[in-house]
């Protein structure tokens, strides 16, 4: 019963024209036949809470019934977080302020909260370039904005930043030159998502490389960019995805630059890193982190109270067709 009012739930807040992209879509890589492709979605998302989306991004067209099941699921995800994750520390995570002022020493960058007031604005302008300015409780790449400071009127910029609620301003990230070699306009950063066991020991799920799409200053998904699974030693082993496109890129479709066989610099220091960080506050044990590397080393930008479940289970990234739902468990028994 619980799983149909999930379908119909779904249904009321999807869109038809998506379902049938999405589907579309799926008869296009898999060859299989439209009506069966519709009747198959239906009952997949029926029999394991998946949505359409999930069909497509898990590969259910090709994985069979015993294999469906390894799968983490939006439901699974909300359990697990509500599970590891004490809601009175959600601030912690979700206000982009509060995180700054907690995991300050695994920044490695200046940062104020404007409602200090224009003279600590003043103060951290000097000597930079540029900064980005962010709303505290934005996500997606959204209520961000990067604020040049050549011929500025900084008493202009301080009163339309604070009229748009961005309190939050942060040095903007030098990128390690490797990293550049992704995409050079934006900050391409890796999703470390990690989980403390019961016993109190933090373990690794996955990592995730978003990589820019080149066009805009970020490299969220949202904002067009691509992603990609990293393998245990930050290397890439297979092509990137864009969810704007559908399409599997081998090389950058902006400046050519093969993905496979890439290496993430400080991959280690950065897993041992976010590590460190998980263990800060017990009250929160599942969490995706978002990494970005320098010349110096890894630095944290920002993390999430709710870990994305779905990127990281593309099917693409699983040669053998399985979801990752049993490195949760083994991880928070271990």
């Amino acid at each position: 019963m619980g799983k149909i009012k999930i379908f119909f739930s779904r249904v009321a807040t999807g869109s038809f024209k998506r379902f049938f992209r999405n589907l579309n879509y799926v008869h296009k890589e898999s060859g299989k036949n439209r009506v069966w492709l519709f009747f198959n979605m239906i009952y997949s998302m029926l029999r394991y809470g998946i949505g359409y989306l999930d069909y497509m991004t898990f590969g259910f067209a090709f994985i069979k019934k015993d294999k469906r099941l390894t799968f983490m699921t939006w439901d699974d995800n909300i359990k697990m977080a509500r599970r590891m994750n004490q809601k009175e520390a959600y601030p912690l995570l979700d206000d982009k302020l509060v995180f700054c002022k907690t995991f300050t020493e695994f920044l490695g960058r200046d940062y104020v909260d404007l409602q200090e007031g224009f003279t600590a604005f003043e103060n951290f302008c000097k000597g930079k370039d540029c900064f980005f300015a962010k709303q505290p409780t934005s996500f997606g790449g959204l209520g961000v904005k990067k604020v040049s400071l050549e011929n500025a009127d900084l008493n202009a910029i301080y009163n339309e930043l604070m009229e748009s609620k961005m309190y939050l301003c942060e040095e903007a990230i030098p990128q390690h030159e490797e990293m550049q070699k992704l995409c050079s306009r934006s900050v391409n950063t890796i999703r470390i998502c990690t989980i403390v066991s019961d016993s109190g020991k933090p373990h690794l799920i996955y990592a995730l490389l978003r990589i820019g799409a080149g066009n805009t200053d970020v490299d969220n998904v949202t904002s067009g960019g691509m992603y990609t699974l990293l393998s245990n030693e930050g290397e890439i082993t297979h092509p990137a995805f864009c969810d704007k496109t559908a399409s599997y890129y081998t090389t950058h479709p902006n400046n050519g630059f093969v993905f496979k066989g890439f290496r993430v610099p400080y991959f280690k220091e950065a897993v041992e890193m976010c590590f460190k960080a998980a263990l800060k506050d017990n009250r929160i044990r599942y969490t995706g982190w978002d990494i970005a590397i320098t010349p110096k080393g890894p630095v944290l930008v920002e993390g999430n109270i709710l870990p994305g479940y779905d990127m990281c289970q593309n099917h693409i990234f699983h040669d053998d067709g399985c979801g990752i739902k049993a490195a949760f468990e083994e991880a928070i028994n271990d």
